[in-house]
């Protein structure tokens, strides 16, 4: 194993926590953001920095060459923009969170697999959203992640033989900078919903994230898994 993470969106909020608690087992970290103005870890000799906006899918195949290898892809940058709704959206603002949220986390996927299957190893973790499940007011984010969702199933099925494991977790809320775009009453309503009536850590978020990358069994595949404290049973 090379003990080698690439984690997008790792310079804040989930992100941010993955990178910490990879760092802790001694993992060489790649971080790839859109600025790292204020991330802790920019001196860490195990850590390198990469600054790339995912809305750029057509340079991916530039961006992995230039992580080199890894055996571990944590797609989690993703944002959400609620200012828009699904009668008011315009087309240029579809395009960026689809890139972003799904079709960047696709393409990693399908670059970085290549190398995975040559060592009959790898771990995938895609961050999803509890907004992919049961819909959210910002429509295209919402379809977004029902899209890697169904992306982190297909994928498990096409690589799982190659010794590859594909899984993804759907928060609910989690108190990061993204909180900024909600309502207050929209957080308000959904604290109601919980059962410890709080939005998750990033800490929380990643521990899960962590355990899909490293501990879990390989029959631990194609799986979403919820993370949303009984506010969405199945």
């Amino acid at each position: 194993m090379l003990n080698r993470v690439l984690v997008t969106g790792g310079n804040k909020g989930i992100g941010l926590a993955v990178v910490k608690r990879f760092l802790e087992v001694d993992y060489d970290v790649v971080v790839v953001g859109r600025d790292f103005k204020d991330f802790p870890f920019k001196d860490n000799e195990k850590v390198t920095t990469i600054v790339y906006d995912l809305s750029n899918v057509e340079d991916l195949p530039i961006l992995a060459e230039q992580v080199g290898e890894i055996d571990t892809l944590i797609n989690n940058a993703g944002y959400m923009q609620p200012k828009y709704t699904y009668d008011n959206y315009p087309k240029d603002a579809k395009e960026h969170i689809m890139n972003v949220d799904l079709y960047s986390p696709v393409e990693l996927m399908t670059l970085f697999s290549e190398d995975m299957k040559k060592r009959g190893y790898g771990r995938i973790v895609n961050t999803a959203s509890i907004a992919g499940q049961i819909g959210h007011p910002d429509i295209w984010y919402g379809i977004a992640k029902a899209g890697i969702i169904n992306a982190t199933k297909i994928f498990a099925k096409l690589l799982g033989t190659h010794g590859i494991i594909v899984n993804c977790i759907a928060p609910s809320p989690v108190e990061t900078d993204m909180q900024k775009d909600n309502s207050e009453e929209r957080k308000a309503e959904f604290k109601k919903a919980v059962p410890s009536g709080r939005f998750a850590e990033p800490d929380e978020a990643a521990e899960v994230i962590f355990w899909l990358a490293t501990d879990c069994p390989e029959y631990v595949n194609g799986t979403t898994m919820d993370f949303n404290n009984g506010s969405y049973v199945r």
